[in-house]
């Protein structure tokens, strides 16, 4: 099996590292960070904190230099999407390209360029620390099934999900991944975004009674355009937000938006809250806070 992932950076370093572990698997990067890729090819992708591992695998920022591949994972910024699936397309082919990336709309991106596409949502997490070396700084979950208007073969969502579970990234294969993809999505608009104002860790925002009171209202939102748009949450975001605050989970993790923030990067805000926002108005449904958020945020982007 080859697997190409798509976006090497913390968290495709995470998919990457582990599936490299696995004997029948070749793992590629394809990546714009040329030190990244470079120190990649030269010593291994390392990772440390949650798992301490080193994973053998091809790097390039080139992507003529990919070879055709079974699989493709995009772990890109919402915004990278297009841009990185319209370089890379010819290696996929033949082939079936998951997202596990944050917000909405990937999906779709995906499927002007490539013909099976995979739905996925994941909760592992970490940060780049310099070049070829990424901290682990959350483990979780993934969650993988086929993208209703570009399916790939069940058959092939299940070997996917096999080869990452056995890599140490667990991941179940289901026939309707909406429910998890939007339970994601509300948790990180609900948190992402009030620990980028802020500057707040995940544990940070929620032990602040005001801020988590703020957190509920931007999930209530959410929940009702999941509800009028028919989709059934796979659990309530609530309690994911409760779990990951523990200690022992991710109350020092600095959300992905509160990382780009602090290195003055774009944020993916319009994928998250302006999702949100956006979905609310095509089904007439409310969603004062979450347009609120997301005009703060791109207000904050601005003032750089």
């Amino acid at each position: 099996m080859r697997v190409c992932i798509v976006g090497c950076g913390a968290v495709g370093s995470l998919f990457a590292a582990n599936l490299a572990q696995l004997d029948e698997v070749e793992v590629w990067a394809y990546d714009l960070a040329q030190a990244h890729v470079d120190a990649i090819n030269a010593q291994g992708l390392r990772l440390s904190g949650e798992g301490e591992v080193v994973g053998r695998l091809s790097a390039t920022s080139v992507a003529d230099e990919l070879p055709p591949c079974e699989f493709g994972i995009v772990a890109t910024k919402a915004m990278h999407t297009a841009a990185a699936i319209e370089a890379t397309a010819h290696a996929f082919a033949d082939g079936s390209v998951c997202s596990v990336q944050n917000g909405l709309g990937n999906e779709e991106a995906l499927a002007e360029h490539v013909s099976r596409v995979i739905r996925g949502t994941t909760f592992p997490a970490g940060r780049i620390l310099e070049p070829g070396h990424v901290q682990w700084d959350v483990r979780g979950e993934t969650t993988i099934g086929p993208f209703e208007p570009s399916p790939a073969p069940e058959e092939a969502i299940e070997r996917l999900a096999d080869a990452c579970t056995r890599a140490g990234m667990p991941t179940a294969a289901v026939r309707d991944a909406r429910g998890p993809q939007w339970r994601k999505v509300i948790f990180n608009a609900a948190t992402n975004p009030v620990g980028a104002l802020t500057g707040l860790t995940h544990g940070r925002v929620c032990e602040d009674q005001a801020l988590r009171a703020l957190v509920s209202g931007l999930v209530d939102e959410g929940k009702a355009v999941a509800a009028a748009e028919g989709i059934e949450l796979d659990a309530d975001p609530e309690e994911l937000i409760d779990h990951a605050a523990r200690p022992e989970v991710a109350y020092d993790h600095k959300a992905s938006m509160l990382q780009d923030v602090e290195a003055r990067r774009a944020t993916e805000i319009d994928y998250l809250n302006g999702g949100i926002v956006r979905f609310g108005d095509e089904l007439g449904v409310p969603t004062p806070l979450n347009r609120a958020i997301w005009a703060l945020v791109k207000g904050l982007e601005r003032s750089w």
